[in-house]
């Protein structure tokens, strides 16, 4: 396979932390590119240590963990997409209290884990795959980076137009990728 193959999976496993910085960067208050950069550093890292930890698991336990893979992303992004939904939805106390600047650690960790679960299945299968591994990471990593770091500075502008709508949005895509994660797996058909 060539460079194209392995650039075609690194663009299709970025899709959902594309989505996923959409509505972070909504949610922060006029995110400055040091903070974009922060978001999609954490994207990228999980996303490109993801097929590495499939590859491992692919050599020792893949079947077991690709039976509940789906349902642990499917958690994790309900959990911070409802969250994002809750609190667009309940506002704040105090309608004029700023947004914030950056999201807490553990928030992104949070995501970035959920959106990077798909990549972990596609590791499992890399070995068995026709593809120069370790190029195919990288790009994986270099790719999503590229691509969360926009998406945070795409909400910059679409997040104060829309207003807490944006927030709400960007919760509701978190969800719908959980959804379409088991749909992928079969559970509902």
């Amino acid at each position: 396979m060539t460079i194209a193959t392995s650039l075609a999976l690194a663009f299709s496993l970025s899709a959902d932390a594309f989505a996923a910085s959409l509505g972070k960067g909504a949610a922060l208050h006029k995110p400055r590119l040091g903070e974009a950069a922060r978001i999609a550093a954490y994207f990228g890292l999980f996303e490109l240590g993801a097929p590495l930890i499939g590859l491992a698991l692919g050599y020792t336990i893949g079947g077991y963990i690709e039976a509940v893979d789906h349902w642990i992303a499917f958690a994790l992004l309900l959990a911070v997409g409802g969250r994002m939904c809750y609190l667009a939805i309940a506002g704040n106390e105090d309608e004029d209290a700023p947004k914030p600047k950056r999201h807490g650690r553990l928030v992104l960790m949070a995501t970035a884990m959920a959106t990077s679960i798909d990549a972990t299945a596609v590791g499992v299968t890399l070995a068995y795959m026709d593809l120069h591994i370790p190029m195919t990471i990288l790009l994986i990593g270099f790719v999503t980076f590229g691509m969360t770091l926009s998406g945070v500075l795409i909400a910059r502008v679409v997040g104060p137009i829309l207003g807490r709508w944006a927030e709400f949005i960007g919760g509701l895509c978190l969800v719908a990728i959980g959804v379409k994660l088991l749909f992928e797996h079969g559970v509902f058909g």
